[in-house]
């Protein structure tokens, strides 16, 4: 394995540059980095749908007035996007929670769904759809291209900064203005 060799509880910041439209200035939490590869989810694109919807969809019924029904649900990338993820605070314990790393926890199962129905979510989470993966080697060859910034990932950029400011945020952990990465600066 590569000096990128364990990249789990990190975030990934696509660099102004990037123009996969998957990706284009994304924030990613990489949930699980090994010599296999790596998942992580965006935690920076919402699609036009709400946590009441996902709700429905899923049949589980939520209680009246649930103050998480109308919290958007993020694209948390291109595999598998019929597959919903919770990346959540991790202070209590679900069926399928499938990584838990300082603090933060994704997790699949229907239970932490209907706990979001009844009003009993985790103290902070967001609803994803999707996730994004990377083959064996994949992601170091990308990092080793310019593709990402990475470093540690902090729970208040997730749960708590703005969906539009988390990009910038999270560059700035590591004491970088994107602006000043953008090949696009000064042009009108």
């Amino acid at each position: 394995m590569s000096k990128y060799s364990n990249l789990s509880g990190h975030f990934l910041i696509a660099m102004p540059d990037l123009q996969d439209p998957n990706f284009n200035r994304t924030v990613t939490f990489i949930c699980e980095h090994n010599e296999n590869g790596a998942f992580g989810i965006v935690i920076n694109r919402q699609v036009d749908a709400n946590v009441g919807e996902v709700l429905s969809q899923l049949n589980i019924s939520s209680v009246e007035g649930n103050p998480y029904a109308g919290n958007n649900v993020f694209i948390g990338g291109p595999v598998e996007v019929e597959r919903g993820l919770i990346l959540h605070s991790s202070e209590a314990e679900w069926s399928t929670t499938l990584v838990e790393i300082d603090g933060i926890a994704v997790t699949s199962s229907l239970d932490i769904m209907r706990a979001i129905g009844n009003g009993d979510a985790p103290e902070k989470f967001l609803v994803s759809i999707g996730y994004a993966g990377w083959g064996p080697g994949q992601l170091e060859q990308e990092l080793v291209s310019n593709a990402w910034l990475n470093g540690p990932a902090d729970s208040k950029i997730i749960f708590d900064t703005p969906v539009e400011q988390r990009w910038n945020a999270a560059a700035a952990l590591l004491g970088v203005d994107l602006s000043l990465l953008s090949h696009e600066i000064g042009h009108a």
